[in-house]
């Protein structure tokens, strides 16, 4: 196993993290039902945490597969077979989102167990055969394998009731914080091989899922209300809503190529990267909110109209910033202006207030118009730049 390197011409990914990606369809629609069941129960708040811990070990799961195999795809038996143990770990950890309802973490600790011995083994054999960076790949093997320790101590404790209700989610926090530690004490010896384009494509593609989560959440929806034959015009308002939302979200997104700001800026591709997971969970959060604000318009569900307005904004608004906040460390003059984005984000967390005099649905369909806005001003003013540079 040697590193791929960093100027490959024409690398793109894989049929094997094509494949990758396809397991994690699962695990993210798990953690987005749920987190939309919770909401349509009335308990936000107390189901955004649980989103927030799941889908932060989807993520993470995700995260450290995909920049390992930008600098170590083979391609050969083992890295194959090393690759599938860890997609039948997401497998367990999506059959174990529902049960984090009742805070019941075992399957997701499990399935996370499994995945984390498929990535040491793929590290170890790093370090084995690329005697330039074995250190870094040791460090990397030796960083995982304490942290998966850790995880396990923190279920035991937490399932025999030594951790409080305030000691658990701390200590889920500190050991959160010394897994985004990792890569950079292991890269501190001598850096790994990704390739930029590599990586931008690999998280425009988790993107997309998202974006596909998304439209299956709003989807459900409004089969739901289908089949209860509540169609009014607040239903339609908000579908069509929720469809110029996506499409927005996509197209802000991929304004932006990133592939050659992560090119210049290698060193601005952490804050680059993990804010991604902000940026993912809020698409989606989206999705899960959508999901609601259709079915609200069908069914008596025991959440308010104020809570469903709040919850599509807030999503939308942290995709915004974080968006544009992304792009700051790779870009020296990012396509999203802060004033624009910013204005809009601060528009989309107040709309909510008028929710009381409007109703969800004209509320939602000023958040998707307020959305169109960037994206018409920032295409302009690159068509107009783009004249006077001819």
């Amino acid at each position: 196993m040697s590193a791929r390197p960093i100027d490959e011409p024409h690398r793109a990914a894989s049929q094997l993290e094509l494949l990758f990606d396809l397991v994690f369809v699962v695990a993210v629609a798990a953690a987005t039902a749920q987190f939309a069941h919770r909401i349509g129960e009335g308990h936000a708040l107390t189901g955004l945490a649980g989103f927030l811990q799941v889908f932060f070990a989807i993520w993470w799961a995700w995260m450290n597969f995909t920049w390992f195999a930008s600098s170590y795809d083979t391609d050969d038996v083992a890295y194959r077979l090393l690759t599938m143990v860890q997609m039948a770990g997401v497998l367990v950890l999506a059959a174990g989102a529902p049960a984090t309802a009742v805070a019941d973490y075992r399957a997701v600790t499990v399935g996370y167990l499994i995945m984390r011995i498929g990535l040491v083994a793929q590290w170890v054999r790093a370090g084995v055969e690329d005697p330039a960076r074995r250190r870094t790949a040791f460090r990397y093997a030796t960083g995982i394998s304490v942290l998966q320790a850790g995880w396990v101590g923190w279920l035991v404790l937490s399932e025999t009731g030594v951790l409080s209700p305030v000691t658990q989610p701390a200590l889920f926090v500190a050991l959160v914080a010394v897994e985004l530690a990792v890569p950079r004490w292991a890269e501190r010896m001598t850096a790994t091989t990704w390739h930029p384009h590599h990586i931008a494509e690999r998280y425009g593609l988790f993107t997309i899922i998202l974006l596909g989560e998304s439209l299956l959440a709003a989807t459900t929806g409004v089969r739901g209300a289908l089949e209860a034959a509540e169609i009014s015009g607040s239903f339609i308002t908000i579908a069509v809503s929720g469809l110029v939302l996506l499409f927005a979200a996509w197209w802000l997104y991929f304004l932006e190529p990133a592939g050659h700001g992560l090119s210049d800026r290698r060193d601005g591709s952490y804050l680059w990267g993990y804010g991604h997971f902000g940026i993912f969970a809020a698409l989606a959060a989206l999705g899960a909110s959508l999901e609601v604000a259709v079915e609200y318009t069908g069914h008596h569900l025991h959440v308010s109209p104020l809570v469903i307005s709040y919850a599509v904004a807030v999503s939308v608004g942290v995709f915004l910033v974080l968006l544009w906040l992304v792009q700051v460390p790779i870009v020296a003059r990012p396509v999203l202006r802060p004033g624009v984005v910013l204005g809009c984000a601060t528009f989309v967390f107040l709309l909510p207030l008028a929710t009381p005099l409007t109703g969800v649905a004209v509320v939602i369909a000023g958040i998707a118009a307020a959305c169109a806005l960037p994206v018409a001003f920032t295409v302009t003013a690159e068509r107009r730049r783009g004249i006077c540079h001819e």
